[in-house]
């Protein structure tokens, strides 16, 4: 009798367990040939991680398995999305380092009695191998990869940890370890040719020729490997010296181990035990435990569970197949290009026929850059239809309108297309600071009309704000919620507010920055502070990032819309606008710009003058920020603390070590801030003054 180990898609009763006692999350059966085949399937989750009781499990069937071994074994998933998403993440947050270090022990036991048994293993990784995924699958001696869909990676660096159940030691053994060394560094994954070519999978086979592959390789393992020479010279001591020092250098530049220990801590564990596994090993454990206990880890960990909370916000059922889309210029062709890469049927209305034409031509591009096969990119863009007469309104499901930020134009699209839109259609306008019920005067059902703020570029930024208003229905809103979700996205629910939560946080933030310009301080050492409390961009280029007209526009707009005073905009950046020096999208702003890059002094800290006064501009910069979230959350534009932190990381980049915004104002302590921020008032003006929601925390 043959057995697919990928039977489960299509039939999963013909896998039930039969080898030893029934397993919780494992499911196990021999084949005509007494191979085992032993699936991971844990119990009550659409997707498997490893927990201490799967590696209990397995540890028990390693048990079994010994008193009567096979003729080999082989690990799969019954999970149709992939083969494991990693270590459960849950059981980190209540263990101390002594307990941590204790519990590796335990799960390195397990995975080195995988490692050891005297006869082939294989693993059949399909979908997802991430993290503890891919250590499982790196203790037996052969892998081979699914096409079409395969992620492999070890993405823990984003947790504030490196690979602790044997990564780190075993993947610079099996594959060129700079490459190994680079993908645990950057958490990069590798998609099907990529893994193969790395090493990663021995063998990448369609789905329906993996028994024969599984059969070639249970073969082929009889003959003992040979670790490349090229990899054993890479991995020598002077070798290693020698990338480390490079490795650090190009880390400092994206994680500084000021605030991110992780990269350091696995680049030195290389460095120093590189040559032996055991030593290897057990520094590891260690290196993982304190790291996973840090602060820095601690938040990173947090902002995964803000992540995994903003996502499933809502289990509607969106009803939505079929996107329209109006206006194909930079927003509505992402958007569109986006949605037809999620599988959606979308439909693209521009009044010329240009930017949809680069609309296609950018989702093609969009395409090669996130790893879609041919087949994948043609279906794409098969799902993408130009359409200069709005035919596809009337059979639309949710219709995006994405015209200028102008109320009389959006308004007066409204009133042509409304009625052609079927009963139970949702529009949505991607404004991004105009009120929403400014806009729905004239619409003829108000209750399927919303906001869906989308940030720029939609291909890479995370983050949607969903922006209801009184007359937006129930079922509407957690419709559009499960939209977001079902294409990638992860929402906010926010009321109409000037600015909305991110814009209204995000610009006295931007604008003090300009106000320090004005009165002299270098933009280089503006940039420097805010680099060195941790976002991922300084204000002045990130002005620059969004353009210096844009920038006006919603200061502006904030201005008189708010009771609270805001930074002026000085005469001087108006006549830069007036003047065509818009920014990077005109080659000038505050930063000369060269092929998309800001040309600075490769001293990018200028002429900082010591801590205090580098601390005294963090504060200008980053308290007005904080301030703004606590005006948001008293005015109910988020009602959720934990969904404000997360939407602030997701679109702004918030320092996401700190945690979040208001987490981090609780972690400093709420008083001190307070006190700053009325001795800043003192000096700098009422734009400083506490909001009166900072009582409540």
């Amino acid at each position: 009798m043959k057995i697919d180990v990928l039977a489960h898609v299509e039939n999963l009763s013909q896998l039930t367990p039969s080898y030893a006692s029934e397993k919780s999350n494992w499911r196990s059966r021999f084949d005509e040939d007494d191979v085992l085949w032993l699936q991971l399937d844990k119990q009550d989750s659409s997707a498997n991680t490893l927990s201490e009781a799967v590696l209990q499990e397995l540890n028990e069937i390693l048990d079994d398995i010994e008193k009567k071994p096979p003729k080999a074994l082989v690990i799969g998933s019954a999970k149709p999305k992939g083969f494991c998403a990693g270590a459960d993440i849950k059981s980190f947050k209540s263990h101390d380092e002594s307990e941590m270090t204790d519990m590796l022990r335990r799960g390195h036991a397990v995975l080195d009695r995988l490692a050891t048994l005297d006869m082939p293993t294989v693993a059949v990784i399909h979908g997802h191998c991430l993290g503890g995924g891919l250590e499982l699958a790196l203790a037996c001696r052969q892998r081979i990869g699914v096409k079409n869909g395969l992620e492999i990676g070890f993405p823990e660096i984003r947790l504030g940890v490196h690979p602790g159940l044997g990564g780190t030691y075993r993947l610079t053994r099996l594959i060129n370890p700079i490459s190994a060394m680079t993908m645990m560094l950057t958490g990069k994954s590798q998609y099907d040719k990529q893994a193969k070519k790395q090493g990663l999978v021995d063998d990448l086979v369609e789905r329906r020729h993996v028994e024969n592959a599984v059969r070639k390789a249970i073969e082929k393992s009889a003959k003992k490997r040979r670790r490349k020479f090229s990899n054993y010279m890479l991995n020598m001591l002077a070798v290693r010296k020698f990338a480390a020092k490079k490795m650090r250098t190009e880390s400092e530049k994206k994680a500084p181990s000021a605030h991110y220990p992780a990269p350091y801590a696995l680049i030195g564990l290389w460095e120093k035990f590189g040559a032996n596994a055991h030593k290897m090993q057990a520094a590891e454990i260690q290196s993982f435990a304190r790291l996973i206990t840090s602060e820095t880890a601690r938040n990173l960990v947090r902002v995964f569970f803000l992540h995994q909370s903003l996502k499933n916000q809502t289990n509607h059922h969106t009803g939505i197949e079929h996107v329209h889309v109006i206006g194909a210029g930079s927003m509505g062709g992402e958007i569109a290009g986006w949605c037809a890469m999620q599988g959606l049927k979308v439909t693209l209305s521009d009044q010329q026929a240009e930017p949809v034409a680069q609309a296609v031509k950018n989702t093609e591009q969009l395409c090669r850059n996130k790893h879609k096969t041919s087949a994948e990119t043609r279906d794409a863009l098969d799902r993408l239809i130009p359409d200069m007469r709005n035919a596809g309104l009337k059979n639309a499901d949710l219709i995006i309108e994405a015209v200028p930020e102008n109320i009389e134009i959006k308004k007066a699209l409204y009133q042509t297309i409304e009625p052609s839109m079927k009963a139970d259609a949702i529009l949505v306008t991607n404004t991004s600071s105009i009120l929403i019920e400014k806009l729905t005067d004239g619409l003829s059902n108000p209750a399927r009309f919303m906001g869906l703020h989308f940030f720029n570029p939609v291909s890479k930024m995370l983050m949607i704000e969903a922006i209801g208003h009184e007359s937006t229905h129930t079922d509407v809103v957690e419709r559009i919620l499960a939209f977001t979700r079902d294409i990638g996205k992860i929402p906010v629910q926010v009321t109409s507010y000037p600015g909305f939560l991110v814009n209204r946080a995000l610009t006295p933030y931007l604008l003090e920055a300009i106000v320090m310009l004005e009165e002299g301080i270098d933009k280089t050492d503006i940039d420097a502070a805010a680099k060195n409390f941790g976002m991922p961009m300084g204000p002045v280029e990130l002005v620059d990032q969004i353009g210096l007209d844009i920038c006006i526009h919603v200061a502006d707009m904030l201005a008189d819309a708010l009771n609270k005073p805001m930074a002026r905009i000085p005469d001087s950046v108006r006549k830069k606008v007036d003047n065509g020096e818009l920014g990077k999208k005109s080659g000038k702003g505050f930063y000369q710009w060269k092929n998309g890059k800001a040309q600075r002094d490769s001293n990018i800290n200028g002429k900082q003058s010591g801590k205090e006064g580098s601390d005294h501009l963090i504060d200008r910069l980053i308290l007005p920020m904080l301030d703004a979230c606590v005006e948001c959350h008293r005015e109910g534009v988020v009602k959720d603390l934990d969904h404000l932190d997360g939407a602030m990381i997701f679109a702004t980049g918030f320092a996401p070590f700190r945690g979040g915004p208001l987490h981090y104002a609780r972690t400093r302590g709420v008083n001190e801030i307070v006190t700053t921020l009325e001795k800043l008032c003192e000096q700098q003006g009422e734009r400083f003054k506490p909001d009166q929601g900072w009582q409540s925390l």
